[in-house]
């Protein structure tokens, strides 16, 4: 199990081609999705988040107007107020976490996520390997560029790509 951010950096870029071959070639074969659900959850069960928290420091966190509800009054603020200081308009996904060049995410110390418990949903499926809308092959757009940065995503896709006896 790789979880050196630095090589699954390198070799998720290096990969990148392979990676969109695989998602074709997913796309175009029948395979069991709960076999690869099965997969990913094993990688995941092996993996603590906590301590890696890259996905924190690299992805844009995409808030909901429920997700903004929720942080909101868990930090005794009017929604409004929360947006003012702890969010950022994109002019491609809308409202999101603030970030800055140090830490990533505004609400990142360390590893630590200061609003574990009330996070925005997309926080709490992430990698949405096994939590997710839809079949895994129709994420795998996303799983991509993830696995450039979340060890999860990359040791999942490797794993995949063994299972369905992918030829890189």
């Amino acid at each position: 199990m790789l979880t050196d951010l630095v090589q699954i950096g390198v070799l998720g870029e290096k990969k990148r081609p392979e990676n969109e071959r695989f998602r074709k070639h997913l796309k175009s074969r029948d395979h069991s999705d709960r076999i690869l659900r099965r997969i990913a959850e094993k990688v995941e069960d092996e993996i603590d988040c906590t301590v890696c928290a890259n996905c924190c420091r690299v992805a844009t966190v995409r808030l909901a107007p429920r997700d903004i509800e929720r942080l909101a009054q868990s930090m005794r603020l009017k929604p409004a107020e929360f947006v003012a200081r702890y969010t950022t308009q994109s002019e491609e996904e809308g409202t999101i976490l603030a970030r800055t060049p140090e830490r990533g995410c505004v609400f990142l110390d360390g590893n630590a996520c200061l609003v574990y418990e009330n996070r925005p949903e997309i926080c709490q499926r992430f990698p949405n390997m096994v939590r997710g809308n839809g079949s895994i092959v129709s994420r795998m757009w996303e799983f991509i560029d993830r696995a450039c940065y979340c060890p999860i995503v990359y040791n999942s896709l490797e794993a995949f790509k063994t299972e369905t006896k992918f030829k890189p």
